[in-house]
């Protein structure tokens, strides 16, 4: 498909398979947050106690989540909302990670429903979009704003992992990364080039 590619992130995610892992990589994360942040950014919550995330979810809150999905989460994006139930300082065009209440189908939400009737409508052009199209049907929506977030079910790995496509609707493309664990490293890792960027000017 001409339109989906392989991400590029300039290293791989540390292991990030325990909540106890995603905890320490996190607080990492949050300092950087807390540097680089604008005034009123963050809340003074966020300042006081020097984590830009959320309170962990509580085992059963994720459990309903699956349950009214049908599905269980894969191992990192499951032990990430066991550290913070969601994320709402990300790089780029993403809004925030969201929360295992808010995670969806991405075709029964509103924004899954257009790009569905969007790209299900004819072409005059060569392009295929019926990958693009399956994709939406079948992932699930976990972060959004511009841009989106999306784990497919359909391409899981031997360690439970599912492929996690960042879809740029503006450019009509889909980037491709291992799990969970990679899609958020490389936005770490935009998010820590960009503060480094600043320092620079």
């Amino acid at each position: 498909m001409s339109n989906l590619a392989d991400g590029d992130a300039p290293l791989a995610a540390p292991v990030l398979t325990t909540p106890e892992q995603w905890r320490d990589y996190l607080r990492e994360y949050s300092e950087m947050c807390l540097r680089t942040a604008a005034p009123g950014e963050l809340s003074d919550e966020q300042i006081q106690h020097r984590w830009a995330g959320h309170e962990p979810a509580a085992e059963q809150t994720v459990v309903a989540a699956e349950q009214r999905l049908a599905v269980r989460f894969p191992p990192t994006f499951r032990s990430f909302l066991a550290t913070s139930d969601g994320w709402p300082n990300l790089a780029g065009w993403v809004d925030e990670l969201h929360a295992s209440a808010d995670v969806a189908w991405f075709r029964d939400t509103p924004d899954g429903v257009g790009f569905i009737d969007l790209y299900g409508e004819p072409r005059n052009d060569d392009e295929d979009d019926s990958d693009m199209l399956s994709l939406f049907r079948r992932s699930l929506v976990i972060a959004s704003g511009e841009d989106f977030w999306l784990l497919d079910p359909a391409d899981a790995g031997p360690d439970g992992e599912w492929v996690a496509w960042d879809f740029t609707p503006k450019y009509g493309s889909l980037e491709r990364f291992p799990s969970f664990a990679e899609i958020f490293h490389a936005d770490r890792a935009v998010m820590e080039q960009e503060a480094a960027d600043d320092t620079d000017r």
